[in-house]
């Protein structure tokens, strides 16, 4: 590799090299905890709040086709557009990193329940009703059980743009975090720590996704 390429890239033996030194040194891993601390808290409460929404659209055709055109509209706005304001109510710290994490995770969440609840063949919950159901059964033993692959795409598509969120929210408004130390090699031009930052979270992206898509396919395949 030529020495203008090395200004742009790292070579890959390099990178991985680099990259197994970071993760045996002592500042990588507090960084990783609070990036996972954060990621954690916004995850739960995405995935909290987009089943219970999308539940109660679902289950209410009129509330989930009025609502539905604005969920649609709100997941085309680039997110970024709202970070200002959130900075503004939250501060930097970890409040924005959760808020600015569950803003990208909790709209797929609630659409892709939405309309797995909706689909769900009227006469299972006429059924349901003429049996005299509780509300706790009818969900445990009707709408969970027929929805659950379509809603778990949706957590699976949530899972991963809530941990987009939260790195982005860290890169611009963090003192800690690995979206926090990407922007720091950013401003430095450490190339190196760069690609090597990157390389981790694209290692662990791959893998968390490729196992919540081993999880979906057989969700589907059993549905």
């Amino acid at each position: 590799m030529n020495s203008r390429a090395r200004v742009a890239l790292s070579p890959p033996i390099a990178t991985i090299r680099y990259a197994i030194e970071l993760v045996g040194s002592a500042d990588f891993w507090p960084n990783v905890y609070m990036t996972f601390r954060a990621f954690g808290v916004a995850l739960v409460i995405a995935v909290g709040g987009g089943l219970t929404l999308g539940l109660v659209l679902g289950l209410n055709r009129l509330l989930g086709e009025a609502y539905e055109p604005v969920l649609v509209a709100f997941y085309t706005v680039p997110k970024v557009a709202f970070y200002p304001v959130i900075l503004l109510f939250f501060g930097i710290g970890m409040a924005a990193e959760v808020v600015f994490g569950v803003i990208h995770g909790i709209v797929p969440i609630v659409i892709f329940t939405m309309n797995a609840v909706a689909t769900i063949k009227p006469v299972l919950l006429k059924m349901a009703r003429t049996l005299g159901l509780t509300y706790w059964q009818l969900m445990t033993t009707v709408v969970m059980p027929a929805a659950l692959p379509e809603i778990f795409t949706g957590l699976r598509v949530g899972f991963s743009l809530t941990l987009i969120g939260t790195l982005l929210s860290e890169m611009f408004g963090s003192r800690a975090g690995l979206g926090y130390m990407l922007m720091q090699a950013i401003g430095l031009n450490s190339v190196t720590l760069i690609m090597s930052l990157t390389l981790l979270i694209v290692v662990f992206a791959v893998l968390a996704n490729g196992l919540l898509l081993i999880i979906d396919k057989r969700l589907h395949h059993r549905g």
